[in-house]
């Protein structure tokens, strides 16, 4: 099995057991930007440590980054960080599994996007296992009736949110396969934690700032969380390095559609630990994604 489709499933399951403990901070304890601040600031050091010791074990030098890796790495970071809290906001009017799932609008945007930023097309058989993905998605786009017009249900914030952080994590990933193949070195795992480590402390040091103008005490109560919070920067750290060691070495569009598997993870989480109902239409949205997932593992 490839690599980059190794990293791509471990780095879905660390996602969702990131985004589990995401949804229990922003329930229980901290805004939706608090959420996701636990997130870089208990991840950062971890991840920097990490590539330190990694570069003194096998006497590596850093290599120089050039400018467009810094701007690539910036762009990729400041959209993750809105998609994020996006999902986040998503949690508190979907269930978790429907959340992750109407994020997943990403995949198809994540392949227009690289076409745009950086010339990356997709096959035609890869681009026919997106689009019925997207139909899976689409499914579960439509929240429960409740008597509302077919407009509001359809132009809804939950789906506003979720076509957002799509398009928000879209960006991020084709700006993170960008800054990694800037870097100069041909050790794919090096490229990715040395564009991890400086994305999140990039993103650690724009979330502080915000915060301590924005949401005063927020960051005391992100410290103050630390027995949760520090678990999403472990599963943060243990994700991240899969999703970037994997947009390394394959196109962004088809590492994301592959990290679709996720919502088999995400369905679990919401029966067995937030106790969610999951409908027969989400049921069968949730296959439809799965059956893509099974017919681009068997294209590529």
């Amino acid at each position: 099995m490839d690599l980059w489709i190794v990293a791509t499933l471990a780095a879905a399951f660390f996602q969702t057991l990131r985004f589990m403990l995401q949804k229990h901070l922003a329930t229980a304890a901290l805004s939706a930007t608090g959420a996701t601040f636990a997130r870089f600031v208990y991840s950062a050091p971890l991840v920097t440590l990490g590539l330190a010791l990694w570069l003194f074990a096998t006497g590596t030098t850093l290599p120089a980054l050039s400018p467009a890796f810094w701007a690539y790495g910036a762009l990729g970071g400041l959209a993750q960080i809105a998609a994020t809290v996006c999902v986040v906001l998503i949690f508190k009017s979907r269930n978790f599994a429907v959340g992750i799932t109407l994020k997943k609008t990403e995949v198809l945007q994540t392949a227009l996007i690289g076409l745009v930023l950086l010339g990356e097309s997709v096959s035609r058989a890869g681009l026919a296992a997106i689009l019925l993905g997207f139909v899976g998605v689409l499914l579960l786009s439509d929240p429960p009736r409740d008597g509302r017009s077919w407009r509001d249900r359809v132009f809804s914030r939950a789906m506003g949110l979720g076509l957002a952080s799509g398009f928000l994590f879209g960006i991020s990933a084709n700006a993170y396969r960008a800054a990694s193949l800037a870097v100069d070195s041909d050790q794919a795992i090096l490229r990715a934690a040395i564009t991890l480590s400086a994305v999140t402390l990039m993103q650690t040091a724009a979330m502080a700032a915000w915060l301590r103008l924005r949401e005063g005490g927020e960051i005391g109560r992100v410290l103050s969380a630390w027995r949760v919070a520090v678990w999403v920067g472990l599963a943060s750290m243990a994700g991240s390095l899969g999703w970037f060691t994997a947009f390394t070495l394959q196109n962004a569009a088809y590492v994301n559609a592959l990290g679709q598997v996720e919502l088999i993870f995400s369905l679990a989480a919401s029966t067995l630990f937030f106790r969610e109902r999951v409908t027969a239409r989400e049921l069968l949205g949730i296959a439809v994604l799965a059956f893509s997932i099974v017919t681009l593992i068997l294209i590529l």
